[in-house]
């Protein structure tokens, strides 16, 4: 079973809580919001498990190496993923290096996300990851710009969704997956894409704000998902007041029998 969480406005935390399997932090809304990080230092004192997130899809560059890295002593939490470069298979590998050399004694278990722009450069990000940096999982985003390349379609959800099937698949054929250490899948383009995935149970997680922002939308899926996207972020609608949960849960519901083949009741 594939360990999902939604990040959501702080209105609906706990709700969607109730309905998914770990909790998920966007580190660059602890310098504003107190009430947003304490929900997650509740959770881990729960027993919950919390993946810090560095921010670089929300920012479009990853937080501060140094501010992150205090943030990690402060919260604790069970996974953070390494401040990488977007696309950018020798920043993100050089910036790696730095940070084993620099924060090595932090506390929790360390994300190292692929980057590149082609086939060969996130084969060889994915090599530096697991042989080099030797991190605890392994991340593969949701939206590069390879998958566009790597299989066309006029609807670029389509191709997100069945470029990071394939590029999954590829690796798996090269022989490049190490199935002994988790993975984890960053974001969503469509909802369905994650019904490829039972056959590896290396997948150890995956987080999406999808359901959550199409359900305060007013999107419910179908039967068959989604065939387009939201553009607005989740973070933008962090202090929103939701008043009906109801597309929300149908959403998350649905989402989880995609993933898992099954629902998870409140």
């Amino acid at each position: 079973m594939i360990k999902i969480a939604h990040e959501s406005p702080k209105s609906i935390f706990t709700d969607v809580q109730k309905v998914t399997d770990y909790d998920y932090a966007l580190v660059h809304l602890f310098e504003e919001d107190e009430e947003y990080l304490e929900q997650f230092k509740v959770a881990l004192r729960k027993g919950r498990e919390v993946i810090l997130d560095n921010s670089i899809f929300e920012l479009e560059e990853a937080f501060d190496a140094e501010k992150f890295a205090g943030w990690v002593e402060r919260l604790r939490p069970t996974w953070y993923i390494v401040p990488d470069a977007l696309e950018n298979v020798k920043k993100t590998m050089s910036q790696m290096a730095e940070w084993n050399m620099r924060y090595k004694d932090l506390p929790g278990k360390k994300i190292g996300v692929v980057q590149g722009k082609s086939y060969e450069e996130i084969k060889a990000c994915y090599i530096y990851m697991n042989e080099i940096a030797d991190v605890d999982m392994i991340a593969i985003s949701f939206d590069y710009s390879y998958y566009t390349k790597s299989v066309p379609h006029p609807n670029k959800y389509v191709s997100w969704m069945l470029g990071r099937v394939k590029l999954l698949g590829d690796l798996m054929k090269d022989g490049v997956i190490n199935e002994s250490k988790p993975h984890h899948l960053l974001g969503c383009g469509l909802p369905q894409e994650f019904s490829f995935y039972s056959q590896y149970p290396w997948i150890y997680s995956l987080d999406t704000s999808n359901p959550v922002v199409h359900g305060i939308k007013g999107i419910e899926y179908g039967e068959d998902g989604l065939w387009s996207k939201e553009s607005q972020k989740l973070f933008e609608l962090i202090n929103y007041e939701v008043e009906d949960t109801n597309t929300i849960l149908y959403n998350i519901n649905k989402f989880r029998w995609f993933t898992n083949g099954e629902k998870k009741t409140v």
